[in-house]
């Protein structure tokens, strides 16, 4: 089950090492990117475009290494010998590679990397921390699309130990090989995956969001969905997951996958309404939960209840098993996809993306693991109460074969 994925096993050459990271963003997923560099020893050039940023970039960092357990004396030593953190562009020259963090819009990461691709060296890899956007649609205008790849880290960093690489149209072999050998150096479980919208965890992790927010929509409480997903064994429920990645990122992602399949995901009007009102999570001190009183963190107030009654559907009775299968069954559907797709060849590597990239628990082995369990028929059956909510709930071709044949996703 733990096995590095055949993909990794393919390019793992191991002909490079990487020393020095240049990263391109010093928000929170910028800074705590570069906490993990600089705890195994890898020399960090940080920047952003925002003055702010870069002033807070160092005691970000040490925050990130002084959270993982070291003293924050040794910590901020640490960083002071390891980073250099810049107001432009300059230092990026020597890094080996050079990582992309800001916001997931095509058009903000362009502008970066036409300033950024005539400073590499010739060897040097540049690289997206993009979540959901194909790398087809980011390497148009580069002159080298064969040094970019898809290096994507999961929130929060310290605690997934996923990283997907993602292999874009003119990526090489070398290049590949670099993005894991980082990944490796850092103690990251490196997945390989190719091209197109969300690539494999983002695939999977938007079906569960989209179904928790129409639950709501439909008469389930917060309370209720949380504590479903929780005794299930998820490490976050899904509406605290959203609050913890920020809303607007959510919207952003979502979007994303909205424009590749909009006959699939649902665009949540109580999201967008929620984004509007800067309820954006944790980071705002309020989303679906309340994060003002640290103390608390309290399902909504009147405020969030009533945003949610401006859009419910009408009141309606939900089971913890009912719950469940609306979160989970489209996850198993879109990884039937992925396969069908080839984004990926090895239902293994469905396992680890939702292990460490979802929160997925381990006791259940992996998102397909479980499913083999239930038995492909038996997940047809689930799947058909739930076909009036169009072609998200229709399965795939390939577990309609399986459930002919009585096959299973792992021998």
């Amino acid at each position: 089950m733990l096995e590095w994925s055949r993909a990794e096993r393919r390019f793992a050459g191991g002909q490079r090492s990487v020393r020095s990271v240049g990263i391109v963003g010093a928000g929170l997923m910028g800074t705590a990117i570069a906490a993990a560099c600089v705890e195994h020893g890898l020399k960090v050039t940080i920047t952003d475009s925002s003055p702010a940023a870069v002033d807070a970039a160092m005691n970000g960092i040490v925050n990130g290494i002084y959270a993982r357990g070291k003293s924050y004396g040794a910590a901020r030593q640490e960083v002071e010998r390891l980073v250099t953190v810049t107001a432009g562009e300059q230092g990026m020259e020597g890094c080996d590679v050079v990582l992309e963090s800001v916001i997931e819009t095509p058009a903000a990461k362009l502008q970066v990397y036409a300033r950024i691709e005539p400073r590499l060296g010739d060897d040097a890899v540049l690289a997206s921390n993009t979540s959901t956007i194909p790398l087809a649609r980011l390497a148009r205008g580069l002159s080298s699309p064969e040094r970019f790849v898809g290096i994507h880290f999961f929130h929060p960093v310290r605690q997934r130990p996923l990283v997907e690489i993602i292999r874009g149209p003119k990526t090489s072999d070398a290049t590949v090989d670099i993005a894991i050998a980082l990944a490796r150096s850092i103690d990251k479980i490196p997945v390989v995956v190719g091209d197109g919208p969300g690539f494999l965890v983002n695939r999977m992790l938007v079906p569960y969001l989209t179904e928790s927010l129409e639950l709501l929509l439909e008469g389930a409480t917060v309370e209720q969905i949380e504590s479903a997903a929780t005794e299930f064994g998820m490490a976050k429920g899904p509406l605290r997951l959203m609050d913890e990645i920020g809303l607007d990122t959510t919207l952003q992602a979502g979007r994303v996958l909205w424009e590749a399949f909009p006959d699939r995901v649902v665009a949540s009007p109580l999201l967008i309404s929620m984004v509007k009102s800067g309820r954006l999570g944790r980071k705002s001190g309020v989303g679906f939960f309340d994060y003002e009183d640290a103390s608390r963190q309290e399902p909504p107030r009147k405020a969030m209840a009533d945003l949610i009654a401006t859009w419910t559907r009408g009141p309606r009775e939900w089971t913890t098993d009912a719950i469940l299968c609306r979160l989970l069954l489209p996850m198993v559907l879109e990884a039937a996809r992925l396969l069908e797709e080839h984004v990926v060849y090895d239902p293994r590597e469905i396992d680890l993306g939702a292990l460490f990239g979802l929160g997925f628990p381990t006791a259940r082995g992996g998102l397909l693991w479980w499913a083999d369990t239930i038995g492909a028929g038996r997940l047809v059956e689930l799947v058909r109460p739930l076909g009036s909510l169009g072609p998200r709930m229709t399965p795939p071709r390939l577990l309609q074969a399986m459930r002919a044949e009585g096959g299973r996703w792992h021998p």
